[in-house]
């Protein structure tokens, strides 16, 4: 596979489409050639988008998109799209909403599908936004599916959280509710030509008072909150210049480094547990002792915090 990374490196799309296929099934000999070349990948700027259905932020996207490319930037978006309940793939809505972009060489649109995955990412998006970044995307957006308090995936993943709110959706307000504002570095209230758009923003405004402090010592971000109506790309330059506004807070206060520090710490964690569940679901005395337990959970004699510590206990955890 070491020459599909090659090829991949030197901007060829079609192995660029079809190791994003092989990453998303869990293609262990693709994924052990992307692993040797970890050391030299780049580190593309990413930026998560992410709101409740109806929000716009599909075609928020493609207006980012367009700004990015007149800056002369080569642009990859990985869109996690909800499952087909009948082929298990991505419903490619996303993909649909950014056609314009279809024949632009600089521009590479992926769709995932979540598959269930818990925050709506799917569990492939960092392998898919590794393959970008080695094919020279930058930057890399990454668009989540729906909102809710799941959604804090998405800022574990980006650089900068864009939080897209419409006056139009209830949703909006549920988003408040749900504490997604504390995920935010830059609010859009997309729509906000449509009625209720100054009240949604005095809404926002008092959410982003409640955040906590950060801890004492540590720089302070006030995310801005931009007005948008994405359908004619009103409101993108005032937004384009919110998301350079943070990335230059990151950079300012050397925050960078210890960011993606964090997320590589989260990622390898994130590893340790599929792997380790996965051994426990093969053969052996471990996966014996998995079942036996776990069928005492199910018959009721024993609770699942229970049986967990007495699992643990028997493997010498």
């Amino acid at each position: 596979m070491a020459d599909w990374i090659e090829q991949v490196r030197s901007g060829d799309r079609r192995t660029l489409a079809r190791s994003l296929t092989l990453a998303e099934s869990g293609d262990q000999a693709l994924l052990s050639a992307l692993d040797s070349v970890y050391g030299d990948l780049p580190r593309p700027q990413r930026i998560g988008i992410t709101g409740p259905p109806g929000a716009g932020k599909s075609t928020l996207t493609s207006s980012l998109i367009g700004a990015f490319r007149a800056q002369g930037a080569r642009v990859g978006v990985v869109a996690i799209d909800p499952t087909s309940p009948f082929s298990g793939g991505a419903l490619l809505g996303d993909r649909l909403r950014m056609a314009r972009h279809a024949l632009d060489a600089a521009v590479f649109v992926r769709s995932m599908a979540t598959r269930g995955q818990f925050g709506g990412l799917s569990a492939a998006t960092e392998d898919a936004c590794d393959l970008l970044a080695l094919a020279g995307f930058d930057p890399l957006m990454v668009e989540t599916v729906g909102v809710g308090q799941s959604e804090v995936d998405i800022a574990r993943l980006a650089d900068t959280t864009l939080v897209v709110l419409t006056p139009a959706a209830g949703d909006s307000v549920q988003a408040l509710k749900a504490g997604i504002m504390e995920i935010a570095d830059v609010v859009v209230i997309n729509k906000s030509d449509q009625e209720g758009a100054a009240r949604l923003e005095e809404d926002v405004k008092e959410a982003l008072e409640l955040r906590p402090m950060p801890p004492a010592g540590s720089p302070l971000w006030k995310p801005p909150i931009v007005r948008t109506v994405a359908t004619i790309e009103q409101g993108v330059e005032g937004l384009m210049a919110a998301i350079a506004g943070h990335r230059s807070h990151l950079q300012h206060h050397g925050l960078l480094a210890s960011l993606h520090a964090r997320r590589q710490e989260r990622r390898y964690e994130e590893l340790v547990g599929r792997g380790l569940l996965a051994c426990l679901h093969a053969q052996g005395a471990a996966a014996a002792a998995f079942e036996r337990h776990r069928q005492s959970v199910l018959s009721g004699q024993l609770s699942p915090r229970e049986a967990a510590r007495r699992l643990i206990e028997q493997l010498g955890l």
